[in-house]
């Protein structure tokens, strides 16, 4: 591949600034649809040659290096305690990404609070091993993604939890779905992998896969031997653990052997979804799910995994069962998916704690540290049955916030109270709001109600798409549009500047999607001010 062409630079000097991100992106885009095509052929001596191909690109390591660097882990350094904060030190680290001679440093063992009050051991690797990671991630991925379980939705591109709880609901909704869940998880399962098992079956470079694994972790200034499981916090490790756990749909299959209707038999019913280590399995009769539970422990003691007893349970779907963050349960007949009672407990909880401990702000600064916590957890609960929830959590909030206000002015009366900081604001009163006037105009800033967030059902991924492969293309891009059309509110003016300035914002060249934060700015140009959209992060960095 032609390093001159995917560097090229305005003043002849390669630099990180001066790297052609769109052409990297479109060549490692074409080598990676070229392995899911001669993966689908079965030619899987090409598929080595491409990975490899990939993998010795200076495009894939230049993408590589930016991901590390601009990720949430870009200032967690491992046990070196480098980090490439420079434009010269990531330049550099491209050219050091190098097969030959490559021999990771250990891991730095963190530990981190899990919701069971439990602690989460985590393996932090160097900047470098990071790289290297996301480096060959870059070519194993086409591969987990084509052989992937179709309804597997946990640490896979364009998927999300949303999509696992649609498919959910899809599968119970109906009157003659099936009536039992078996609640599956595994023990320790990033923790407890067989490497042997990875090493034979992941198609990826063995040498450096084995590398990583072997590498060993610090914990208290002691070096630890690596004996299983692989580095939960390493870039490659969720692809790594989902493709561990990918056939068990396979497996299931065997048990789902439809019988003549006419007859009045019907199939057992099983059906499975998955997120990460987490999965649910449906079956007409409990009797049905006890008799997989032996088919699953097989399957996972060839991996090196067990499940955990105390959590996986066989329910009812009257009496409801609890899945990423949502209780789904039959009412009447009726299926409603809504946020459970431990995650509505644990939002509110951290409102709590966030107006105890800024009892002295400002309302304006306390307004803003809550609406974005506010937005966000109602975005995510906004595609089940969840307006009488948020009802619930705006009372909770309100009384919350009643007690921070009356506690700043012990002296005056309720209604003095009440009228400095709630007020009417769209034919609502008690508004929790700052009114203000700046430059002239009154500026009004409201507290967010999670109630005013609108119950969109979510739009479930075909199970089979794959984002890799060409034959998806058109689907996906539709499915962005849409996706981009929900979040601007229906507002066709803002999609149309977003698709001319081709999805990408224009300061970084980098994709605009849903999930990156961004807005509308202004700038002079040709005697008129011009509207785009752009990240915030880079509007914050180029002012």
């Amino acid at each position: 591949m032609n390093v001159n062409a995917t560097c090229a630079t305005t003043d002849g000097s390669a630099n990180w600034k001066s790297i052609d991100w769109n052409k990297c992106e479109l060549q490692v885009k074409k080598l990676q649809e070229r392995i899911v095509k001669a993966r689908k052929e079965g030619k899987h001596g090409k598929v080595k040659s491409l990975q490899w191909m990939l993998t010795h690109s200076f495009a894939a390591k230049a993408i590589a290096v930016k991901r590390v660097t601009t990720n949430e882990g870009k200032k967690t350094p491992g046990v070196d305690k480098v980090l490439w904060s420079t434009d010269e030190s990531k330049y550099r680290a491209i050219f050091d990404l190098k097969r030959k001679g490559y021999t990771p440093k250990p891991l730095r063992r963190v530990f981190i609070k899990k919701s069971n009050g439990k602690l989460r051991p985590l393996g932090i690797p160097t900047m470098k091993d990071r790289a290297m990671q996301a480096l060959y991630l870059l070519a194993l991925e086409p591969i987990a993604e084509t052989t992937a379980d179709p309804h597997s939705y946990g640490f896979r591109k364009e998927r999300c939890c949303q999509d696992a709880i649609q498919q959910c609901h899809t599968i119970l909704c109906r009157g003659n779905s099936p009536q039992w869940v078996l609640e599956g998880d595994i023990k320790g399962c990033f923790d407890h992998i067989s490497h042997e098992w990875l090493l034979k079956n992941i198609p990826t470079d063995t040498e450096i896969l084995r590398k990583w694994l072997k590498c060993g972790v610090v914990f208290n200034g002691e070096l630890y031997k690596t004996a299983e499981g692989t580095m939960q916090g390493g870039i490659i490790s969720p692809t790594l653990a989902n493709m561990t756990l990918d056939g068990i749909c396979d497996l299931l299959a065997t048990k789902n052997k439809r019988v003549n209707r006419k007859n009045e038999k019907y199939s057992p019913m099983i059906n499975m979804v998955r997120y990460a280590d987490d999965f649910i399995i449906t079956g007409r009769t409990a009797e049905t799910l006890e008799e997989l539970k032996p088919m699953l422990v097989a399957f996972l003691a060839e991996r090196g995994l067990e499940l955990s007893e105390e959590k996986t349970l066989i329910t009812h779907i009257n009496d409801g069962f609890d899945f990423l963050g949502f209780n789904i349960r039959k009412f009447k007949g009726t299926l409603l998916t809504q946020p459970s009672k431990r995650s509505v407990k644990k939002f509110l909880d951290s409102i709590r704690n966030v107006i105890d401990s800024n009892k002295s702000c400002t309302q304006e600064t306390l307004i803003r540290l809550l609406n974005p916590k506010i937005t966000g957890w109602a975005n995510y609960y906004r595609c089940g049955a969840s307006s009488r929830t948020f009802q619930k959590v705006d009372d909770q909030i309100f009384r919350k916030l009643w007690q921070w206000a009356k506690r700043r002015h012990p002296k005056k009366g309720k209604r003095w109270v009440a009228n400095k900081y709630f007020h009417f604001y769209k034919t609502r009163r008690w508004r929790f709001l700052v009114e203000k006037t700046r430059d002239g105009k009154e500026d009004i800033f409201p507290l967010k109600l999670a109630f005013d967030t609108k119950i969109i059902r979510h739009n479930k991924i075909v199970g089979e798409a794959n984002p890799f492969d060409t034959e998806w293309k058109s689907y996906f891009e539709e499915r962005m549009t849409y996706k981009m059309l929900l979040s601007l509110k229906g507002r066709r003016s803002l999609l149309y500047m977003w698709e001319k300035q081709n999805r990408r914002c224009p300061i970084c060249g980098d994709i605009i999607t849903t999930d990156t934060q961004w807005n509308v700015r202004e700038k002079e140009g040709s005697g008129k001010l011009i509207c785009f959209l752009v990240h915030d992060s880079c509007y914050r960095h180029n002012r």
